[in-house]
């Protein structure tokens, strides 16, 4: 299999959508691209089950992309051999009333993991900076003071709002929350295949929707607001990673390679040691239970 260096994939300085390929040859067969995909998954387990143990760090995954992009079968594939209590997937969908009487963050606070635990963010607080942006009658919904038409919603709010991400993601990871941001960077004409399967398939029929074609009529306006969501907040604390995504299998096997090497750079996260009184007594507790 080709290697891929992970830094490549990370944002480190401005990017140009239009020019990052959507489609990345692994060099090798998708049999084996599985097999790789297992190995990654199965030393992500184990160390989430120290980093349970160890007690100071969380996780959280966020995943963004265009409709059909792979989210949900990525989620399904990357995390399917944590322990269940050591991850939580939060799909988050259009704003509920309740939500939209606090501030665009606070549903994606409350939802942030424990420590020990990894989130995984399907749909981020990033909506707020790319379907709002698309939009932008949408944020009439928020109720903020001093925006009282679409023409109150001007440049300097969107600088605000990124100034907002920003510092959440600092904030957070000041305070032991690992963030690693994904991008699945698919191909217009990738997604228009995938629509396709599903009308073309029965089976998959429930998962279109008028509006898919709606907002893909949107698309080159998506591509620049992400551009610009990713140019304004990849951060070494919470970096980007544009994950080439035409193929599913070779974007999962990408996606679990970043975050094991990613979670590899903590040396700190070991298994704690027992407290000594219990360590000097383990032959005597094994020779108690034996006994009975």
């Amino acid at each position: 299999m080709r290697h891929v260096d992970i830094e490549n994939l990370k944002v480190s300085n401005p990017i140009d959508l239009k020019t990052t390929p959507t489609f990345l040859d692994l060099e090798t067969s998708e049999k084996k691209k599985s097999k790789k995909l297992n190995e990654y998954r199965e030393e992500l387990s184990e160390h989430q089950d120290t980093m349970y143990a160890h007690n100071k760090y969380s996780v959280l995954i966020c995943l963004q992309g265009m409709d059909t992009a792979g989210k949900d079968s990525l989620i399904r594939e990357v995390f399917k051999e944590f322990n269940p209590r050591g991850v939580v997937v939060h799909s988050f969908k259009t704003p509920s009333k309740r939500e939209l009487e606090h501030d665009f963050i606070w549903r994606h606070y409350v939802a942030l993991p424990e420590r020990g635990k990894y989130a995984v963010f399907n749909r981020t607080h990033y909506e707020n900076v790319l379907v709002t942006r698309v939009h932008p009658e949408y944020i009439l919904n928020e109720n903020i003071p001093g925006i009282e038409s679409v023409d109150d919603i001007t440049p300097a709010f969107w600088e605000n709002r990124f100034d907002q991400i920003n510092n959440f993601e600092s904030h957070i990871s000041q305070n032991g929350v690992i963030v690693l941001k994904f991008f699945l960077h698919l191909g217009k004409e990738e997604q228009r295949q995938r629509l396709l399967r599903r009308l073309n398939k029965e089976k998959h029929n429930w998962k279109f929707s008028p509006g898919d074609l709606k907002e893909r009529e949107h698309w080159d306006e998506y591509q620049d607001y992400y551009q610009d969501a990713i140019n304004r907040t990849s951060k070494p604390h919470a970096p980007w990673y544009v994950i080439p995504s035409d193929n599913k299998e070779t974007a999962r096997v990408l996606v679990a390679k970043v975050i094991l090497e990613e979670m590899k750079r903590y040396k700190d996260i070991v298994e704690p040691k027992l407290d000594k009184s219990i360590a000097d007594n383990i032959a005597l507790y094994k020779k108690e239970l034996e006994n009975k």
